[in-house]
């Protein structure tokens, strides 16, 4: 008999631990604290977005940095040569010009080229008299060192360019082994090919003068020996 109410009190407490547990399985997962709840899963995403929003702006960023190294970039190859022989080059050629425009007597002009030969060289001026053929002789001769000398002063400016042409060199080799752009590296080889076209210049007009003083004194070698011809069938005939 006095087993009989201990029996019911365990029986109770099974009873009550059976009526507990399924709330304790039942439970949500999260917990409050003062008033806060805190949910894990909830924090899990928020942390994840965060995550990938970071991930965002940093991409941004680096697509910001890239584009203003292209723009540096850019910069760099716009920016323009602070070098130019340009006006050196121009006055090396205006020097050479100058020369070969103070060409005596026949100058470097086709009419006045053909005047000069009717007048002295062929037809009509070997066969006049004593005196015009002595005259003709003489400005045939002037013909002929004239055009020697103006030879002799237009190689003389062309090695006097030497000089310019190695300073201008010098620099512009300078300024292209710096150029910090594209452009600046053009504008150097386009100033090496100026400069490379000057002495060209100065080449073709020596080549000119030279050409022009033997064809002259050919001219007048060739004058001599008609107008010598002249005289001694003038001389044969008396």
């Amino acid at each position: 008999m006095k087993s009989l109410p201990l029996r019911r009190a365990m029986m109770a407490g099974v009873l009550a631990v059976s009526a507990v547990t399924p709330m304790f399985i039942a439970a949500p997962a999260y917990a409050q604290f003062g008033g806060i709840v805190y949910d894990p899963s909830n924090y899990a995403q928020n942390v994840l977005t965060a995550a990938r929003s970071l991930q965002q702006i940093n991409n941004q960023i680096q697509q910001i940095q890239n584009q203003a190294t292209s723009l540096l970039n850019e910069a760099r190859n716009l920016a323009s040569l602070p070098f130019s022989s340009l006006a050196t080059l121009q006055q090396q050629v205006q020097r050479t010009q100058q020369l070969l425009g103070q060409a005596q007597r026949i100058a470097y002009d086709v009419e006045n080229i053909q005047q000069a030969f009717n007048s002295r060289y062929t037809g009509t001026a070997l066969t006049g008299d004593h005196a015009q053929m002595v005259a003709n002789a003489n400005a045939r001769w002037e013909d002929s060192v004239g055009a020697f000398e103006d030879a002799l002063k237009v190689q003389a400016g062309a090695v006097g360019n030497i000089e310019g042409a190695r300073t201008s060199m010098d620099s512009l080799v300078t300024a292209s082994q710096s150029a910090t752009g594209a452009l600046q590296a053009a504008q150097a080889g386009n100033q090496l090919l100026a400069l490379q076209s000057q002495q060209l210049a100065d080449l073709t007009a020596t080549v000119a003068a030279q050409g022009r003083a033997q064809a002259l004194e050919s001219a007048r070698q060739a004058a001599e020996e008609a107008e010598g011809r002249e005289r001694f069938r003038r001389f044969m005939g008396n």
